[in-house]
Order: C-alpha cells, then sequence, then structure tokens
C-alpha cells in the first residue's frame, strides 16, 4: 500500500473528557488506514465511541493525543479556516435524522451546498438535478423534506452529501430510522455511489446487513479498536451448521416409519390407532391387521374381549364376530 492509496490515516487518537470530576475515555490509542474507494463499516455498542471517531476525523472535535491524517494534511493542526474547507470541499455527511432543512425542496436542500462551496448557477442546477436523479428522485425535486418518506429524506440527504464531489462521506448510522426494506435499498445505492463516483465511505451501524455489505469491519469496545476476529465472524461462525449434527435425508426419516409399523405385524398386535379416524374405520383397521397376525387364530378370546370394547357403530361395515375358526 502506497502513500498515495492511502485518504485517512488514523495514528494513536485518544480522546478523554472530564465529567463532574471523573474522566471519560470515549477512545483509546486507536490507529487504522483507509484506502481511497474503500466501503469501512464500524460497529459497535452504543457509548463505544463510533460517533466521536467520525468526529475526531471530520474535525469536529479535537483529538487528546495522536494524529488524523486526510490526504496526508494533519487534521488534528489544522486552524478553523482550514477545518471549513476541509469539511466543505473534501468531506460530506449523512446523519441519522436526515439534517434536511424543512422549508426547502428536495431540489434546494442539494443546491444549498453547492451555494455555500461557491458553484455558479447553471452548474449548481446542472449537479443538482444529476444527483436527484441517481438517486432516483428527480421526479419529486420540488417536494419539500414533510411530504417525502424517511427513505426518500435519506436519498436526498445522500445526494447533498455529493454535492461537491468530496473524497470522503462519513455516515452516522444512516439506515436507523429505517426499516430493513428500505435500508436494503439505501446500502445498494451507497455502494453503487463507492463503484461509480469513486468516493471512500466510512460508516457507523449497528444493522447486520451493513457489516456484511461492507468491504471492512471495525469494532470499538470501550473506546478501544479490537483486533482479530469481530461480532460479525462469531455470530456466522455459531450459525453455521455443525457437520456432526446436520439432519439425515428425508427418505431415512420415511423408511424408518415403516420399519416402525412392520414390526407391530411381526409382534402380533394392531399398531397405534391414527388421530382422526372414526370408530367403526379405526375398529376394521385394527382387524385387518389382526387377521395379519399370525398369532391372532391362537388367542381367540383376547379377540373377542377386543370386539367387545371397540364396538363398531358406523354404517356401511357388517358386524362379524371372530372367533376361533
Amino acid at each position: 500500500m502506497t502513500s498515495s492509496d492511502v485518504l485517512v490515516r488514523v495514528e494513536n487518537v485518544s480522546r478523554h473528557f472530564e465529567v463532574g470530576g471523573q474522566t471519560i475515555r470515549a477512545l483509546t490509542d486507536v490507529t487504522f488506514e483507509v484506502e481511497r474507494g474503500d466501503f469501512i463499516a464500524v460497529i459497535g455498542r452504543s457509548g463505544s465511541g463510533k460517533t466521536t471517531l467520525l468526529n475526531v476525523i471530520a474535525g469536529l472535535d479535537r483529538p487528546s493525543a495522536g494524529h488524523v491524517y486526510i490526504e496526508g494534511s494533519d487534521v488534528a493542526t489544522m486552524t478553523e479556516g482550514q477545518l471549513t474547507e476541509l469539511r466543505r470541499h473534501k468531506i460530506g455527511f449523512v446523519f441519522q435524522s436526515f439534517g434536511l432543512l424543512p422549508l426547502l425542496s428536495a431540489y434546494e436542500n442539494v443546491e444549498v451546498a453547492l451555494r455555500i462551496a461557491g458553484a455558479g448557477i447553471r452548474e449548481r442546477g446542472r449537479r443538482a438535478h444529476e444527483l436527484l436523479d441517481m438517486v432516483g428522485l428527480d421526479r419529486r425535486a420540488n417536494h419539500r423534506p414533510y411530504e417525502l418518506s424517511g427513505g426518500e429524506q435519506q436519498r436526498v440527504a445522500i445526494a447533498r452529501a455529493l454535492a461537491n464531489r468530496p473524497a470522503l462521506i462519513l455516515a452516522d448510522e444512516p439506515t436507523g430510522e429505517l426499516d430493513s426494506t428500505t435500508a436494503t435499498s439505501i446500502f445498494q445505492l451507497l455502494l453503487d455511489i463507492v463503484a461509480s463516483e469513486g468516493v471512500t465511505i466510512i460508516t457507523t451501524t449497528h444493522d447486520r446487513l451493513v457489516m456484511e455489505k461492507a468491504g471492512r469491519v471495525l469494532e470499538l469496545a470501550d473506546g478501544s479498536l479490537i483486533s482479530g476476529e469481530t461480532t460479525l465472524t462469531r455470530t456466522a461462525a455459531r450459525q453455521s451448521p455443525c457437520p456432526g449434527r446436520q439432519k439425515r435425508p428425508q427418505s431415512h426419516r420415511y423408511r424408518n416409519r415403516r420399519r416402525h409399523r412392520m414390526s407391530h405385524v411381526n409382534a402380533g398386535s394392531a399398531p397405534t390407532p391414527r388421530a382422526g379416524l372414526s370408530t367403526t374405520r379405526r375398529h376394521h383397521r385394527e382387524s385387518r391387521w389382526r387377521e395379519r397376525s399370525p398369532n391372532s387364530r391362537t388367542t381367540p378370546r383376547a379377540n373377542e374381549q377386543t370386539h367387545k370394547r371397540a364396538k363398531p357403530t358406523g354404517k356401511g361395515y357388517a358386524h362379524r364376530p371372530r372367533g376361533p375358526v
């Protein structure tokens, strides 16, 4: 991996907060690299430091120790003006709660990012319509956020994040408020954007679907980056079938069921009556089994007692008392 292939490099980053006389360690000695065109999913429990990590990478928060490099520039040493230019031109943001301006239409929410960046009026109109068409919302360009579904609002937010052609998109649980079907379509859209636009995406998530689609998964626990297998690989290992516990083919079950029935014939007794049979049909069925039994002629008294207990009452079958021949 050459230095030109690395877009983001995080080196020994720690972030501590002083709250009520206590030290909260949100991040502790986190180190990793992200190449151009990667799709990275950062997972972990709530409070593990995922959002803090994104804030530090974006320059919204300063690390207590360590360095964050974006295209070779140290974010921790930048001035506020340099950070503003970085976020305006090189980083796009996608939030869990969409973050759209409620009084602006979908087109205007995308266009305002281009206006702030100083793009011309023709360029703003062309790029806004291009992005809305990319996310499948060109026909709803004039609708305000409250007229759009949750998935459509998130698509507008993704289009806005791509407005200035950033090299990096930071997404903080972008499907946290969406159903599974809509979440699937949103992340498929992000994958298509990675392929078509060459954008690098770092997202935090609890969604297993995102973990499976991501190119790489990083797991945080209590502010530290876990090395080795992640929760995703451990879960997949638990759910994989054990070769020694696989079910037998269906034909074996039917074969054993037939053997069980034939064992009653060889023993000279009728099998257990099937549920749902009427008394007459059950009695007729037992009589047929006794006729096949080799011991039925040697135990007349037992047969007579059986007929007394299960006397046929239905129509269609004549009562024929059984006895010795």
